[in-house]
């Protein structure tokens, strides 16, 4: 625009000019959104904390996870020897506590994230066929649902534990094909909401086929319910693997699992405190940074919530 032509613009239209800001980049959108919570700050850099040491815990442990040093059974934290100092305390066997922590996050984000994406993905596409085609196909998929939200989830757990070798393979399918009934009726619902949009009324009206409506015009609608109930879903997975694991139906070892380091601490929970206090910590705070994270997720992409704000 030239000098000459701006000159010519009335005031108004130099004022909301001027109050235009150029869009921001998504990444820093979502970061300016996210200083704004200070809730979800924390939760985020829980999660990517968490995240960095699942992905780079046998590099930063202090100590080998797996080295037995059976002179030094049973240490309390800070113990020091010849080898190093051990923060956390040593267990039954001298391994370092705090070393197995780190090395033992890889298998809950591993579980967390893993049994989700396969819940998710199985829960989204029956969600939205079952809402879209309704009819018996809706009656068929939602009777499925019910019946396995009948039955008991350790009973669920135990039968296809002896099905299938007990291993973390198996726990993530379990965890996974357990989970999507959340999706299913949570989809379900969004879709049988959206289905009625005057968009979807158009996009038939034009010819468009059914899975072009449903992948490009119902799914994006939808998509953002089922990334909210992810971002829960990671916390109970992981609450699910250590709980397992502990009863003993989940991983084996030497697998290191939070899980599996309270099982070992049960027995000498009086006298070796440190084996059960500081894994249940860990998980504790891994859990609290994802549900921090999910419920700021939630506001930031729920149309409800956001109209409440």
């Amino acid at each position: 625009m030239t000098a000459n032509a701006h000159d010519t613009m009335a005031p108004s239209q130099v004022a909301r000019l001027a109050a235009v800001k150029p869009r921001q980049p998504r990444l820093l959108a979502f970061f300016a959104l996210l200083r704004r919570s200070p809730v979800g700050t924390l939760g985020f850099i829980i999660v990517i904390l968490v995240v960095f040491l699942a992905l780079f815990g046998a590099w930063v442990a202090p100590h080998d996870a797996q080295a037995n040093n059976l002179r030094a059974r049973y240490m309390p934290p800070g113990f020091v020897s010849e080898t190093g100092v051990f923060t956390l305390g040593t267990d039954q066997l001298g391994r370092d506590v705090f070393s197995r922590i780190i090395v033992g996050s890889s298998v809950s984000v591993l579980v967390g994230v893993v049994s989700v994406i396969i819940a998710g993905t199985i829960g989204v596409l029956v969600g939205l066929v079952s809402g879209f085609f309704g009819g018996w196909i809706d009656n068929v998929l939602m009777r499925i649902a019910d019946g396995l939200l009948s039955i008991p989830f350790i009973v669920l757990v135990v039968a296809i534990s002896g099905v299938l070798s007990a291993g973390l393979g198996t726990l993530i399918l379990i965890l996974g094909l357990t989970g999507w009934v959340t999706y299913a009726r949570v989809i379900r619902g969004e879709v049988l909401k959206a289905r009625e949009m005057e968009y979807i009324v158009a996009a038939y009206a034009i010819g468009q086929s059914r899975f072009h409506i449903i992948f490009q015009h119902i799914l994006p609608n939808v998509i953002s319910s089922a990334i909210i109930l992810a971002a829960s879903q990671v916390g109970v997975a992981i609450l699910a693997e250590s709980s397992l694991s502990f009863l003993g139906l989940g991983v084996k070892p030497p697998t290191v699992t939070w899980g599996l380091m309270l099982a070992d601490g049960r027995q000498v929970i009086n006298s070796a405190w440190w084996m059960t206090t500081f894994p249940g910590i860990a998980i504790t705070i891994t859990v609290l940074g994802v549900t921090f994270l999910g419920d700021w997720l939630r506001d930031v992409l729920d149309p409800n919530v956001r109209g409440r704000n």
